[in-house]
């Protein structure tokens, strides 16, 4: 009864309860992102992220103040299906109660695999947007050791602030 008066004095344009009238019912429960919508962020996270990398490298060595950065449209779903399989492994790790140090080292590792087969991919159709063959410690080109440690750091901010708040965003 009480919910239909409050819903009568919203449909008048009062949103105030009439006295003895109880608070609003609770709301449905919220859903998280759906699966599509989180890899939309990932994929923007993702290609941000590389076009702030590469900006910044390429000041490093030419002091350029345009900070050019650059990346490929292949980086999108590259980004986007690598972040989302690292919320999957995250879920998984966290549930052995995996410390920190271990789950970087198994994400790191999992990166240099994903960017490995991405570019193998690629490679076979003339399209790899990469090349490390200038680096000292690549394999064939399409990865490089030299890239762990930023790897390691990307791999903790996918985890520690990416990934857990894009999980906290609830749509009504």
């Amino acid at each position: 009864m009480e919910a239909r008066k409050l819903n009568a004095r919203r449909a008048q344009g009062s949103n105030e309860p009439g006295p003895g009238a109880d608070l609003e019912a609770p709301a449905a429960p919220s859903r998280p992102l759906a699966t599509v919508a989180r890899l939309y962020v990932y994929a923007l996270h993702g290609c941000l992220c590389e076009v702030a990398f590469t900006a910044l490298l390429d000041w490093c060595y030419t002091r350029d103040w345009r900070l050019a950065g650059h990346s490929s449209l292949w980086a999108l779903p590259m980004y986007a299906i690598a972040i989302y399989l690292i919320e999957v492994m995250r879920a998984r790790l966290m549930a052995c109660r995996l410390a920190l140090p271990a789950r970087l080292a198994a994400y790191t590792g999992f990166i240099y695999l994903w960017e490995f087969s991405c570019g193998a991919g690629l490679s076979l159709l003339g399209a790899c947007p990469w090349d490390y063959s200038d680096y000292s410690y690549n394999l064939r080109g399409l990865v490089t050791l030299e890239y762990a440690l930023p790897w390691t750091v990307a791999a903790f901010l996918a985890e520690q602030h990416v990934i857990k708040n894009t999980l906290r965003i609830r749509l009504n």
